[in-house]
């Protein structure tokens, strides 16, 4: 047998807080062969990208440090290798490309600086076949306009391309192994299907090696070749990718398996009152161009489509926090003409929940003050105690311990933050809730979790739901209702079950394929 590419034996990663030791990673072993796809799965916290960070030697040193370990590459001892040693490897022999391109790519510089950096540290290149070999691996890459993108800033870059770039410079000196560290989670599902297309087929060009890091369990069935299974810094079950999904061994694995958002929308009477109606909306740069809806009460409308389709600054134009024409009603009575101080009454009535947790919730108020500003602004619960029932009554709803009210959102893990989120929402006695990607930042396991728990708030207080998602599975868990937007416009609009399974617009049947279907890929049912 060849000697692995990449061998990790017994790696352990410890880090020193004020708090003392925490043992992010204990006695981790696993091997990947040149050409092999291997992921590692499990929810945050679990060590996975610790773990891809070790083999580069990247992790914030001294304040973390190896027990005990190795990682060799090539028979090249890595752990504790001189740092010439290791700019030698990094970007070279061994590229990364990480989960939000925004944050990796440098907004100061242009494409062309930021890829042409790669090959003038490595390949020491002329600035002329730099510039040529930057634009043959952005055309590679599939980046459209390639030449006249070169002068574009990260911000002008859509998410999709901007990972594009990332890949263009991960693969510049064609590495041997390429470490992917959730390199599609951020990305809408037919972005998503065109990059793991074309991991695919660079990796079948170039015979690299991929590892690759991700909670997206159905990504995992269709790329990798093996899966390590990682909870609490170990691995607690690896091997074939047909073995863990159809006979997982650990009772952690067959959890994280089972973790999908399943089920449908709870039953709601088909004749319940609208809360919601819209009339033809225009946004005032086009965002949004004449859509028509209705959301009734206990029902849940999902809206569906693409990043820049139109659909948060549809939900935001409904609560009319964005300027929009066209009649909107809520419980019967036209909003769209009213002052700020006639609408705020109704506010109370209107809530939001957004994406991200840790940015919609401020570090520096405690998890109770969070809740209670709302009822401070509506004036509700006229005493500290009354106030501090109510906290207390929401926080249990969403399954949180109330004695939990004195901490801060740093303390919480993603699941908790959002259920905060949810708790700073119901706390007012809604009837309609904004649910803005509220799932897409959080692991496959706890987006389950807060689908329930979702689906239990609507029956009990018989919510409306306008639920914003790129993620098709949690919006069949949930919706009764599908608008499908592109470019700002509706292209379908029906009863949930008739949009998934008998779609009519070729765009809703590739955005089906390419969220429900990866095979779809393989078969170019998604352009790109």
């Amino acid at each position: 047998m060849t000697e692995p590419l990449l061998q990790i034996r017994d790696l352990s990663v410890s880090f020193d807080t004020t708090g003392g030791e925490v043992r992010a990673v204990r006695n981790l072993s696993f091997d990947i062969g040149r050409g092999e796809t291997v992921a590692l799965v499990g929810e945050s916290g679990s060590g996975k990208t610790v773990t891809a960070l070790s083999i580069l030697q990247l992790l914030p040193y001294p304040l973390a440090r190896h027990p005990g370990g190795s990682i060799l590459f090539q028979g090249q001892e890595l752990l504790g290798a001189k740092e010439s040693v290791l700019r030698q490897v990094r970007g070279d022999r061994i590229a990364m490309i990480f989960q939000e391109p925004m944050t990796s790519l440098n907004p100061l510089h242009t494409i062309e600086k930021q890829v042409n950096e790669v090959l003038f540290v490595h390949k020491g290149l002329a600035r002329m076949a730099a510039r040529a070999r930057t634009l043959e691996l952005l055309r590679l890459c599939g980046l459209p306009e390639a030449e006249r993108r070169l002068h574009a800033y990260p911000h002008q870059l859509s998410g999709g391309q901007r990972q594009r770039v990332m890949l263009a410079m991960a693969l510049a000196n064609e590495p041997d192994l390429l470490i992917a560290d959730e390199p599609t989670t951020a990305l809408d599902v037919t972005i998503q299907a065109q990059i793991l297309r074309l991991l695919r087929e660079l990796q079948a060009k170039f015979g690299m090696a991929l590892l690759l890091i991700t909670h997206d369990l159905g990504v995992v069935h269709k790329m990798a070749t093996r899966v390590c299974v990682m909870t609490e810094g170990e691995i607690v079950e690896a091997g074939p990718t047909e073995d863990i999904f159809e006979r997982p061994r650990h009772p952690y694995t067959r959890r994280l398996i089972a973790a999908e958002p399943r089920g449908g929308p709870h039953a709601a009477a088909a004749d319940a009152p609208v809360i919601l109606l819209l009339r033809r909306t225009v946004d005032h740069i086009k965002a949004v161009d004449g859509v028509t809806l209705s959301v009734r009460e206990g029902h849940t409308l999902g809206v569906v489509g693409e990043s820049g389709s139109g659909k948060t600054t549809l939900g935001l134009a409904l609560l009319r926090l964005l300027t929009s024409t066209g009649a909107i009603q809520f419980r019967g009575g036209e909003i769209q003409g009213l002052r700020s101080k006639t609408l705020r009454p109704l506010r109370r009535e209107m809530q939001i929940v957004f994406q991200d947790p840790y940015s919609s919730l401020s570090p520096r108020l405690s998890v109770g003050q969070i809740i209670e500003e709302g009822l401070r602004v509506h004036r509700l619960g006229g005493a500290d105690g009354e106030r501090r029932a109510m906290i207390d009554r929401a926080l249990r709803e969403v399954g949180l311990d109330p004695d939990s009210r004195d901490r801060y959102p740093h303390e919480f893990s993603g699941g908790q933050r959002q259920r905060i989120a949810i708790a700073r929402a119901i706390v007012l006695e809604p009837r309609l809730i904004v649910l803005d990607e509220p799932t897409s930042a959080l692991d496959m396991s706890v987006q389950a979790q807060i689908v329930d728990l979702l689906r239990e708030l609507q029956a009990r207080h018989r919510l409306a739901y306008l639920f914003i998602s790129h993620d098709l599975k949690v919006v069949r868990a949930l919706s009764d209702e599908i608008l499908v937007m592109r470019a700002g416009r509706v292209v379908e609009h029906g009863p949930a079950a008739r949009i998934f399974d008998h779609p009519q617009d070729p765009y809703t049947k590739a955005l089906l394929a390419a969220a429900l279907d990866l095979e779809a890929v393989e078969h170019g049912v998604v352009s790109q």
